[in-house]
């Protein structure tokens, strides 16, 4: 594991097939998820809240990520793999960990594989979870529709626009798309995304469904832009004596929603208990500045690969030194912006503007965004939905600008700060009114 909890690559070989995973955690259960139609094992933990989940399933269990081959760093295969050879391929990674028996989390299309793994092999599989899954992949999509879903979606293949309705955003965050977007260019080709869509529509498992004995629990959520709510409902009506929980607010990454509740029914449903709270983690107050470069893209393009990566390199370096300098916690890099945690809001406004006037003599065009409220503390990583709100915060920022929420304004009062009204907001996934405020030196 590196600082920042990264785990480490490693490959296990199915048959010629070299597979890419990762494991996380040292708990007593071992989960294996199974990922949907792309993956990418290192850059999951780019996207927002998939290394959260992680931490928080390795509370329980050790949380086992992989590859299918054809995905991400696994081996590229001619064709399309059958689920036969999928099924090896779970099987060669919990051989390679030493794993005689795990609860497999099927997730998407990984769910119909997971069903057949489970029913074909029930003593290697303790349980049995599926969200976001359907055992038919047609189900009511006609066929004119499913060809207009693949033409659009492999003419806009690596602009992010799929995976947009996968982890459930309509924000047109510039450095949030092109995020996304290279995770679709990274995890397959467009021509390997569509030969192994049309594939995949072929998909039935109803037939095996009745045959599954292991225990299985069902999730969805009303709000899957992807796989409608109806298809899980039917999904858990067939299979003998499963549980099936629906949510309200979960996109169909469930990783990139609120997840506490589903993390609190895995962990009931696989040990019996729910204990509502995870040992490694420490629930403190802090101030949470988030911050990013303000069309990145376009500058990175304006001045070309070798200028682009000293400036980052510089902007990280001044970015460390300024927190430091303010008595903060610097926790990671975002790529184009930072995360940083202070135990004083005043001094966390003051960073952020000594920030942004530093990056700014550089060209660099900064946005800001502070929150103050209760984080959860893993490591050196942070969560909870403050971190979540200071990150929605600088969404609504403008260029070389700070917005603060107004417990950060109501929490520095007569520290000599000065702040502008921006007006109520509604900040997306968070319920409620947000009145904030742009910070001035």
């Amino acid at each position: 594991m590196t600082d920042l909890g990264m785990p480490e690559t490693r490959y296990a070989h199915s048959g010629d097939i070299s597979i890419a995973y990762q494991t996380i955690g040292h708990g007593p259960l071992d989960i294996v998820i199974v990922p949907g139609a792309f993956s990418h094992v290192e850059f999951n933990h780019e996207l927002p809240g998939f290394t959260a989940f992680l931490h928080r399933l390795s509370s329980i269990s050790r949380a086992v990520t992989f590859d299918k081959r054809g995905q991400g760093l696994s081996d590229r295969v001619s064709g399309v793999p059958s689920l036969e050879e999928r099924m090896d391929d779970v099987r060669a990674v919990m051989d390679a960990i030493g794993s005689p028996r795990a609860i497999l989390l099927g997730f998407s299309e990984g769910s119909a594989m997971s069903v057949l793994f489970a029913a074909t092999y029930p003593e290697r599989v303790s349980h049995l979870i599926l969200f976001g899954g359907y055992a038919r992949a047609g189900y009511s999509v006609s066929d004119e529709a499913f060809e207009a879903f693949i033409t659009g979606t492999v003419a806009a293949w690596g602009t992010g626009q799929m995976m947009k309705t996968v982890v459930g955003t309509r924000n047109e965050n510039e450095r949030e798309i092109a995020l996304l977007g290279k995770y679709e260019r990274m995890s397959c080709s467009p021509g390997a995304f569509k030969t192994l869509s049309v594939m995949n529509r072929r998909i039935d498992v109803r037939s095996i469904l009745s045959s599954v004995r292991v225990p299985a629990l069902v999730l969805h959520s009303r709000a899957d832009a992807r796989v409608p709510v109806a298809e899980g409902r039917k999904l858990a009506a067939a299979i003998p004596d499963a549980k099936y929980i629906e949510y309200d607010d979960l996109p169909h990454a469930c990783f990139a929603g609120p997840c506490e509740r589903l993390i609190g029914d895995i962990e009931e449903f696989v040990t019996g208990h729910r204990d509502g709270a995870f040992p490694e983690t420490d629930r403190v107050l802090a101030t949470v500045l988030f911050t990013d470069i303000v069309g990145s893209t376009r500058l990175a393009v304006e001045v070309g690969d070798h200028r682009w990566h000293e400036l980052l390199d510089r902007h990280d370096r001044l970015a460390q030194q300024t927190v430091e300098k303010h008595r903060g916690n610097f926790v990671k890099s975002t790529g184009d912006g930072i995360l940083a945690t202070f135990d004083g809001p005043g001094r966390a406004v003051r960073c952020a503007l000594a920030f942004g006037a530093a990056a700014q003599q550089m060209g660099l065009p900064l946005r800001a965004g502070l929150h103050t409220g209760e984080i959860e503390v893993r490591g050196q990583d942070v969560g909870g939905i403050a971190v979540h709100a200071a990150a929605r915060v600088m969404a609504q920022c403008g260029a070389n600008e700070v917005l603060v929420s107004r417990v950060v304004t109501d929490l520095v009062a007569g520290a000599g700060l000065k702040f502008t009204e921006r007006g109520a907001f509604e900040l997306k996934g968070i319920p409620g009114q947000w009145e904030l405020f742009a910070a001035a030196p």
